[in-house]
């Protein structure tokens, strides 16, 4: 990662084991089902080759058809039920931490921001991503 660039973290505590955070978040079957910031948004593709040097993309659209794009890049590095790291189609660096705690995942992001929009946007956005994510992964 560039560490002279500001970076943000989000993180949200799992109700449930790592092997199974790992499958939702992993899964592309999963991921159509949470990976979007409000309910005005939905995932109706994703694929996902979790593999250093394999690809992945999920594209994301407005339910009502104003707008969409493709979420993707490349990962660099892949641990089992531990971390990814991939980095972005524009080249930005992304790190995912899985920590187990008894019954519990904590799912730690840390991302370079992008130069568009505000930082505090870009992290509510991502929070709201993993907030969903931890509601469909409790709710399995």
């Amino acid at each position: 990662m560039d560490t002279n660039r500001s970076l943000i973290t989000v993180e949200a505590i799992i109700h449930a084991p790592v092997e199974q955070v790992w499958e939702y978040w992993t899964v592309p079957a999963h991921i159509t089902n949470w990976n979007n910031a409000s309910e005005e948004w939905h995932t109706p593709y994703a694929e996902n080759d979790l593999r250093a040097g394999g690809k992945f993309v999920s594209r994301m659209e407005a339910k009502d058809g104003s707008f969409g794009f493709d979420f993707g890049g490349l990962y660099d590095e892949v641990r089992s039920h531990e971390f990814i790291s991939y980095t972005l189609g524009d080249g930005r660096k992304v790190e995912i931490t899985f920590i187990p705690q008894q019954n519990e995942t904590k799912v730690v992001e840390v991302f370079e921001p992008e130069t568009t929009n505000p930082i505090e946007m870009q992290q509510e956005g991502w929070q709201a991503i993993l907030n969903n994510f931890k509601k469909y992964a409790e709710q399995q």
